[in-house]
């Protein structure tokens, strides 16, 4: 792996050795600017396409519905005793 990386690392620094000062500068500004034009286009339809999607999906309101609790009598814990002897 690490042959590879320096066999790139190698190519990259021959091929853009040759490149003037001013040359690496107009490069960087015209790659910063394509990213940059990207990135911004790619939040904005995002944000778009969010709102789109949820005006052309109807909103679907269900009511909601009674539980359907067990009926059965458990000992509960936390019913007073009616049998309380106060002597």
């Amino acid at each position: 792996m690490t042959a590879i990386g320096d066999w790139i690392e190698d190519g990259l620094r021959s091929l853009l050795g040759r490149i003037t000062p001013d040359g690496r500068i107009i490069t960087i500004v015209i790659l910063l600017l394509v990213f940059g034009a990207g990135s911004i286009y790619m939040t904005v339809s995002s944000i778009y396409n969010m709102g789109k999607k949820n005006a052309q999906q109807q909103m679907q309101i269900e009511h909601i519905e009674r539980l359907e609790l067990e009926r059965q009598q458990k000992a509960d814990s936390l019913k007073l005793n009616k049998n309380m002897n106060y002597e």
